[in-house]
């Protein structure tokens, strides 16, 4: 299995990826909604740079929020950010345990093959066979 598609099933079967399509959403619309309110802010990509620095907790404060609703709109962007931020390392971890399982399950059926064949292995196959058998035993 490639690793963009075991990713993406990760992301699937946590929820992560609506989170992910949630979070885009949200950041373009804030975004716009902040070139709207604000009054310092006049273009879409002077919105862009100021929620990316809400977004990264950066805050260079070369453009800042004056309204109620753009501060508002500022700490739902800051909080959400967080969320999404916080959620990585359990889709990481997830990918690193599924990786591993996806690893076990080949490795076992080509022992497990091994074994059902095991007339028709060379000498070579045979002692890599028990090779495998004596460091399993050790990890017991």
């Amino acid at each position: 299995m490639k690793k963009s598609k075991l990713i993406l099933r990760v992301l699937k079967r946590t929820g992560a990826i609506k989170l992910l399509y949630g979070y885009i959403t949200m950041f373009l619309v804030i975004s716009i909604l902040i070139m709207i309110f604000e009054p310092k802010i006049n273009t879409f990509s002077d919105s862009l740079w100021y929620c990316f620095n809400v977004m990264t907790t950066i805050g260079f404060g070369d453009v800042t929020s004056v309204t109620i609703v753009g501060r508002v709109l500022s700490i739902i962007l800051s909080i959400y950010s967080i969320l999404i931020i916080a959620v990585i390392p359990g889709v990481l971890t997830s990918y690193y345990i599924e990786s591993i399982k996806l690893r076990s399950n080949e490795s076992m059926e080509k022992f497990m093959s091994d074994l059902e064949h095991l007339p028709e292995l060379s000498k070579e196959e045979l002692s890599e066979l028990s090779d495998r058998i004596k460091k399993f035993q050790k990890k017991r």
